[in-house]
């Protein structure tokens, strides 16, 4: 019940915030003297648009958060071919993150086997560890996704960047809702706070690991294991779970 309260009391927080400039610059346009000028009401639109995406960002991922928690007991059986979606994600990554868009490097092993997961989600988990490497890398430094299979019948999917690194004390906590480095700092780059959280919800549901490594100064890693699909007796992947879904 204390943790329950607890979000609530920061979710309400992180809303109220770009709610209250919202209103704020909407009362000031509202003034004839100050709405009246081109140039003022131009910059406090563009504030007001900031804000409001903001906040649509914040309720699609406590939205996001609401959904992982309610399938965290129903194992994920969709057979994801890792390179396909990788290349999917990351195309959309190029298309909205502008210049940093340029700096994302995929790199995808040999025989990557099928995951067993849920597509969609594991597609926001990349998108998510992107979207934090483009906000926290240094800008012209490579975004690197890296893609391999690993003999322990598992799938290792890493993303690093080039950046400030994150002191050691900070990164037990990375993953709790709405905990931030440099509160300042997130808030100004768009973060709500939510997506490392995001990101351990869907790994514990596919039953992986995530491991966040970081050296102040040199960067940040991010380390994501899945599990392969199961094979069936002759070596097939067992595909049955897919097309219950796909009849369904």
């Amino acid at each position: 019940e204390r943790a329950r309260g607890d979000f609530v009391a920061n979710a309400s927080h992180e809303l109220r915030t770009p709610l209250a400039a919202i209103l704020g610059f909407v009362e000031t346009l509202q003034d004839p003297h100050a709405g009246g000028d081109p140039q003022t009401r131009g910059r406090f639109l563009s504030i007001l648009e900031n804000e409001a995406r903001r906040m649509r960002q914040l309720v699609d991922d406590l939205m996001s958060l609401s959904r992982i928690e309610a399938d965290k007991h129903r194992l994920p059986t969709e057979m994801i071919v890792m390179p396909e979606l990788v290349a999917e994600v990351l195309a959309v990554s190029r298309q909205n993150l502008g210049q940093r868009g340029a700096d994302i490097i995929a790199e995808m092993g040999d025989d990557i086997p099928p995951v067993q997961g849920d597509r969609l989600q594991i597609g926001q988990l990349l998108h998510n560890l992107v979207s934090n490497s483009a906000k926290y890398g240094r800008p012209g430094t490579p975004i690197i996704v890296h893609v391999r299979a690993l003999e322990s019948g598992m799938v290792r999917l890493e993303v690093s960047d080039e950046g400030e690194g994150i002191p050691p004390d900070h990164l037990p906590r990375l993953t709790e809702r709405f905990y931030r480095v440099d509160s300042g700092r997130s808030r100004a780059l768009g973060g709500t706070g939510l997506g490392l959280a995001i990101v351990k919800h869907i790994v514990e549901r596919h039953r992986g690991r995530l491991d966040i490594m970081s050296t102040i100064g040199k960067g940040t890693m991010v380390c994501v294991l899945l599990p392969q699909a199961e094979r069936t007796s002759d070596g097939d992947e067992e595909d049955a779970g897919a097309a219950s879904a796909a009849v369904s």
